[in-house]
């Protein structure tokens, strides 16, 4: 039995009313009615992660994961159109001392050292590197894949932990088309199924669709909005309030395979996630701040990470905050997060992550260009629902 569901808030007038109201208000957290809702609660911590060495800058920063070490793997725009070249790339531009971009792929431990920094495009490579890097994910061996979501992105690349060229997914270069078994379009988000050996592309800023290879990068299958078959001359136009539309509006920026056999898959554009079974039978949507226009809401998600994956953590880029969710039933729990540009705060959060302790992580784009470590506090009572603080009460 397929379900849809309206969540992250309200219904449309009340969500179109926070909408517009919150831009011009201060608007004070709003509170529980009891303490009986239990649900998992950080801490930003401001002095993660350490400085980066040579004078390194980040750019947009569009991807993370976190592998079997705790070890976590970010992937950033480096190219010179990401920067103000004089003003924020001096030393690159040969006019200042200071900045120069770092390597595209930064590798951090658990206190916030940079282990390792890599990638680029290289003059005589076997591989074409994206025009415009998007998404990270660890494969069970170590592997690093990446994908792109720049003209001409229509490929995956497969490097090991240390940079070395594996294998190109897909080929470069192509045009638009939703049900090719040869190259995907623009991935913005990939994931992988460890038992299962499989990698999800979120398939993506000009695809509408999720498509599945092997480790080694064969196809093996793909499904659109509601397990459709994908067509990319279909409207996709989104309306609040009107059911949306039969197409994957897109972006689909992330397609989240869980351990009990479910596929969680952002359609950002529509304010939706929808489930699905791994074979791409559709189970159910929620929709998630339905009167978010322009980017979206859902941009990315991560699962909590207890055997059962009780909670999501959903990324909303353009209304800058985390969702708390509980996954059996798909209720908002609580948020946390407002805009800005100091610690715990958000400027577009726009991927999301966790590690084996519970601890979040998040990336920002456009000029957030930063990660940020979120500190799991453990279960407490819920008791501000909407833009929960991230700093310890006594420092407020």
């Amino acid at each position: 039995m397929t379900k849809i569901k309206l969540l992250g808030g309200f219904v449309l007038a009340a969500a179109l009313a926070a909408l517009w109201v919150g831009q011009s208000h201060l608007q004070a957290p709003s509170i529980a009615a009891s303490d009986d809702v239990m649900a998992p609660h950080f801490l930003v911590d401001p002095l993660w992660p350490k400085p980066l060495p040579n004078h390194w800058v980040q750019g947009n920063t569009i991807g993370v994961d976190v592998d079997e070490r705790d070890h976590i793997f970010i992937v950033h725009r480096n190219t010179e159109s990401q920067f103000m070249r004089v003003q924020e790339i001096g030393l690159y531009a040969g006019v200042a001392e200071c900045c120069t971009p770092a390597p595209p792929i930064l590798e951090f431990d658990l206190e916030g050292n940079l282990i390792n920094a890599w990638g680029g495009p290289e003059e005589g490579a076997p591989y074409q590197w994206p025009e415009s890097n998007h998404g990270i994910e660890v494969a069970p061996d170590g592997n690093i894949w990446i994908g792109g979501n720049g003209g001409g992105d229509s490929h995956a690349l497969v490097f090991t932990r240390d940079g070395e060229f594996v294998r190109q997914v897909g080929i470069p270069g192509q045009d638009v088309d939703s049900n090719s078994e040869t190259h995907f379009g623009r991935i913005a988000e990939i994931a992988i199924d460890d038992e299962a050996g499989e990698v999800y592309f979120a398939d993506g800023y000009t695809h509408k669709r999720v498509a599945v290879v092997d480790l080694e990068g064969n196809f093996l299958r793909y499904w659109g909005a509601y397990g459709n078959r994908p067509d990319d001359n279909t409207d996709v136009t989104y309306t609040p309030g009107v059911p949306g539309p039969d197409q994957f509006r897109g972006p689909v920026h992330c397609a989240e395979p869980s351990n009990d056999g479910l596929v969680y898959v952002c359609d950002r554009g529509a304010d939706r996630i929808q489930v699905f079974r791994t074979d791409g039978t559709y189970v159910e949507e929620v929709i998630i701040s339905p009167a978010t226009l322009a980017q979206g809401s859902t941009w990315d998600i991560a699962f909590s990470p207890d055997e059962e994956q009780e909670f999501i953590y959903l990324a909303d880029g353009q209304n800058f905050k985390i969702y708390i969710i509980d996954r059996e039933s798909m209720e908002v729990l609580y948020t946390f997060g407002d805009g800005g540009r100091q610690p715990g705060l958000f400027f577009a959060p726009h991927s999301i992550a966790t590690d084996s302790e519970g601890n979040i992580y998040t990336t920002e784009t456009y000029e957030g260009k930063r990660v940020q470590k979120f500190l799991y506090q453990g279960m407490r009572a819920v008791t501000v629902t909407d833009r929960a603080p991230t700093w310890p009460p006594d420092e407020l």
